[in-house]
């Protein structure tokens, strides 16, 4: 232990106080002048800092209920639903009763506290109990032995993670940018290619050129071995994902492939709920399908062409603008087999997915490489956290 540092127990350093509820059904309890955070709220926070919220109560209200006023430069932390969320109260405020207001001694930093409370989040989750939902108690909250070092050294602390972290967000931020460049790159260029007639090029209805069909409307049993039933939350993006994947029975497997059978280079497509995440079926499949659009590919056509034409903005977001339904959206399938498309000839169909392979091998490369580095910047972040605590920095 680095000198002049201190194991204390939270409550030692800190009061925490409970929060509550005024009775919703009292409206002289409601849309006063006291701010009032849940969990939910604190959730949804963007910055480390909160000094407004959406719902406010009375004086009478928080009299008649067994919420506390925070002192502002409390943190604000959830104890259920989940635990973990926290934020530093920059004006007074108050909470239901999700949620503890911890209040600093002069023997301990705000900002300080706010970071170890950060840095133990997951340590926090794992002494909430309960089977409903668990909840952190006031009693285990304060029971939380925290490293203290003198208050000047807390404040040095502070600083360098406030700079560090500060530097490893805009980097976060950067990486972010070049990440949805990345996207939006392939996506203009996708989008430029559809969007062209070119010479030789015809419109066509979808129906004209493939064989549209989807898969059984009907609800077969499902048992918990056979073969797998695919329906459009199995789509992903290129590719079929079975980790919710429902078994139906031989018999019924055979009776749906009689209407709808899946071969390989066919394109399956999400035409409930989520509409498109097309996928061209590259092995012999072992699958039936249920409310999914079909497309079986004919021999002159490029499966990968209607693919990415599928794939495009303008496709998806003219279906999208086109679905009917009120709770789920959907695209029938006399709607998708009058769909139009231009088709230029079979040998241009493969040069254009040739480029498009190259530029969809490259952006996935960059997203791979960005995505990495976001998770890296996490990882430092929690490195120096543990640093901080452990009288390292």
């Amino acid at each position: 232990m680095s000198q002049g540092w201190e194991i204390k127990k939270l409550g030692e350093v800190t009061e925490i106080l409970n929060g509550g509820t005024p009775k919703t059904n009292i409206a002289e309890y409601w849309d006063g002048e006291i701010h009032w955070i849940t969990p939910s709220d604190l959730g949804k926070l963007t910055k480390p800092t909160v000094d407004y919220t959406t719902r406010k109560i009375t004086s009478l209200g928080l009299e008649k209920s067994s919420a506390k006023i925070f002192p502002e430069n409390s943190v604000i932390l959830s104890t259920r639903a989940p635990i973990g969320h926290l934020a530093i109260n920059e004006v007074p405020m108050s909470t239901n009763q999700g949620c503890r207001g911890i209040v600093p001694s002069k023997k301990i930093d705000t900002w300080f506290l706010y970071y170890f409370l950060k840095k133990n989040v997951e340590f926090l989750d794992s002494l909430g109990t309960g089977t409903t939902f668990k909840e952190l108690s006031t009693k285990s909250l304060a029971g939380v032995e925290i490293l203290l070092p003198p208050l000047p050294e807390q404040q040095r602390i502070v600083t360098i993670l406030e700079k560090t972290f500060a530097a490893i967000d805009q980097a976060k931020v950067n990486a972010k940018q070049n990440l949805k460049n990345a996207k939006e790159l392939f996506e203009s260029y996708l989008q430029g290619v559809f969007e062209k007639k070119g010479e030789g090029w015809e419109e066509q209805s979808l129906g004209k050129v493939y064989d549209v069909r989807d898969g059984t409307h009907d609800s077969p049993k499902y048992q918990e071995q056979g073969f797998p039933l695919i329906t459009s939350k199995n789509l992903k993006k290129d590719l079929l994902n079975y980790d919710n994947v429902n078994y139906i029975s031989e018999l019924d497997y055979i009776n749906i492939n009689k209407r709808s059978k899946v071969d390989k280079g066919d394109i399956l497509f999400a035409m409930i709920g989520t509409i498109g995440n097309p996928v061209v079926i590259q092995d012999e499949p072992d699958f039936a399908i249920k409310n999914v659009a079909l497309f079986k590919v004919p021999k002159g056509q490029d499966s990968y062409f209607l693919k990415y034409y599928l794939d495009s903005k303008p496709t998806i977001d003219k279906m999208i603008s086109d679905a009917k339904g009120t709770t789920q959206k959907f695209v029938g399938l006399g709607y998708l087999r009058g769909f139009k498309i231009l088709i230029p000839p079979l040998s241009e169909q493969q040069i254009i997915v040739k480029k498009l392979d190259l530029l969809s091998a490259e952006t996935k490369r960059l997203e791979a490489i960005y995505k990495q580095k976001i998770n890296n910047l996490e990882e430092l972040k929690k490195s120096i956290l543990q640093k901080a605590f452990s009288g390292e920095l």
